[in-house]
């Protein structure tokens, strides 16, 4: 049992020497966990509310207030700090949901071919053609200003990226040689899209995710600078930013510190994703 064992667990451990070595997705892991460190132990971190006023307005950073307040004189260390719990929620259920629909789309587009794979394709077509953050815009528009439509929104912009990308490797899979044994054997379509084709098509749609998810952060808080996502006191960054721009010559920092918390979350996703893929892609480890 012993080699068998061995010989089971030596890919994980491949993975975990490769990554260990890869520098980037190190500091991008890091800066992920750091993040999720800071969402989970929130009010821990600090001892203000988020929505807490004092008279302190537009007061500079200082050993009580770290970050300095803004014009209502809100903590902006606190409000940073609880904006990290609606940035990665949003991008965690958006991006989640893209990856489960355009999946879902791209296995049927490049398993099953013909009109369903006319039609899919078109409906990616169609997204495609809009600048993805006026469809968002446009979409929030028409369903209501609100964080769940502004995640809706992300979410459906997403759709043809992961729809694509798993359609592409579908159709590369499913003339492999495995597949065509499991169509003689006479296996169900069903059975061998959900056991055979998508599980060797994971691993791309797992290293677009992490970048999808950095790309999510930016245009949730793009839809906050414009007033679509998360409506005040919500302290989602996009907003922060968006209310710190009449004081940004008087109070910079109320500009500052929530554009480099937006800047480190997608640098983070960033390297995660890069290193990933670097990992992943036979062509980089030669």
């Amino acid at each position: 049992m012993a080699p068998d064992k061995e010989i089971a667990e030596s890919p994980f451990r491949d993975f975990v020497r490769a990554f260990l070595r890869h520098r980037s997705a190190v500091i991008g892991s890091v800066i992920v966990l750091s993040f999720l460190l800071i969402a989970l132990l929130a009010p821990f971190i600090t001892s203000y509310e988020y929505t807490a006023r004092s008279q302190a307005l537009l007061q500079a950073p200082s050993v009580e207030h770290w970050f300095g307040t803004d014009e209502m004189g809100r903590d902006i260390f606190t409000r940073v700090i609880y904006g990290t719990r609606i940035s990665l929620w949003v991008g965690l259920f958006a991006i989640s949901g893209s990856i489960m629909v355009g999946s879902l789309l791209g296995l049927v587009a490049g398993f099953y071919g013909g009109w369903r794979d006319t039609i899919i394709s078109r409906f990616f077509d169609i997204l495609l053609a809009f600048p993805s953050i006026l469809l968002a815009i446009a979409i929030v528009a028409m369903l209501g200003r609100s964080l769940s439509n502004a995640l809706l929104a992300i979410a459906i912009i997403n759709i043809p990226t992961f729809g694509r990308l798993m359609r592409s490797r579908v159709l590369s899979v499913k003339s492999e040689d495995y597949i065509l044994a499991a169509r003689a054997m006479g296996m169900k379509n069903r059975r061998i899209l959900f056991f055979h084709i998508l599980p060797n098509c994971w691993t791309p749609i797992m290293v677009q995710g992490t970048l999808g998810f950095a790309t999510a952060v930016i245009e949730a808080a793009a839809l906050g600078f414009l007033g679509l996502g998360a409506q005040p006191p919500e302290p989602e960054w996009g907003t922060m930013l968006a209310d710190a721009r009449q004081y940004i010559q008087l109070a910079p920092w109320t500009m500052i510190f929530p554009g480099v918390a937006v800047a480190l979350t997608v640098l983070g996703f960033n390297l995660l994703g890069d290193g990933l893929r670097d990992i992943f892609d036979p062509r980089m480890k030669q």
